[in-house]
């Protein structure tokens, strides 16, 4: 049975020099956190098979970031359709996964609320750097539908960083 885990990019830097909205870097705080985030995933062997992760420099950066910490083997494939996505396309994007029994995708608000909310039923805001992780009730991936998945954990880096 899959399981999904939503990652939604850590901090990033509103005061440093970049060009478009897709260039904007983490701050210290937004790497610290997906450090940790990552060391969690790993310590509690919630590893991903793939991790999906929109183009922009802070989710790419968090996905990377998250790996290294958490010594992930996962390949990071970036798709470009996830900058920008809403629910709906992330879900579209998802059911075309095959082959991967554990997956995460890495994205923006509010995106990431409107994907658990779905999944789940819970209307929860996802901050920065916040971990979602969701045990669907179906077979395949192309089985997912509102209302399918339990939330089993959601961390907030806060909460790891004491």
């Amino acid at each position: 049975m899959p399981d999904l885990m939503l990652l939604r990019h850590a901090k990033s830097d509103w005061k440093a020099r970049y060009g478009t909205d897709q260039d904007r870097p983490l701050n210290n705080r937004g790497i610290r956190s997906a450090r940790v985030v990552g060391e969690f995933v790993a310590r509690n062997g919630l590893t991903p098979e793939l991790v999906l992760a929109s183009p922009a420099v802070r989710t790419q950066t968090t996905a990377e970031l998250a790996a290294e910490a958490g010594g992930w083997n996962s390949p990071i494939e970036v798709v470009p359709r996830l900058y920008g996505a809403d629910h709906v396309d992330v879900l579209e994007l998802v059911r075309e996964v095959t082959g991967v029994e554990r997956l995460m995708v890495v994205g923006h608000e509010p995106t990431m609320s409107g994907v658990l909310e779905y999944l789940t039923g819970h209307r929860i805001r996802v901050t920065t750097a916040t971990l979602a992780y969701m045990r669907p009730g179906f077979g395949s991936w192309s089985d997912l539908a509102r209302g399918t998945a339990r939330l089993e954990l959601l961390i907030r880096p806060r909460l790891l960083l004491g």
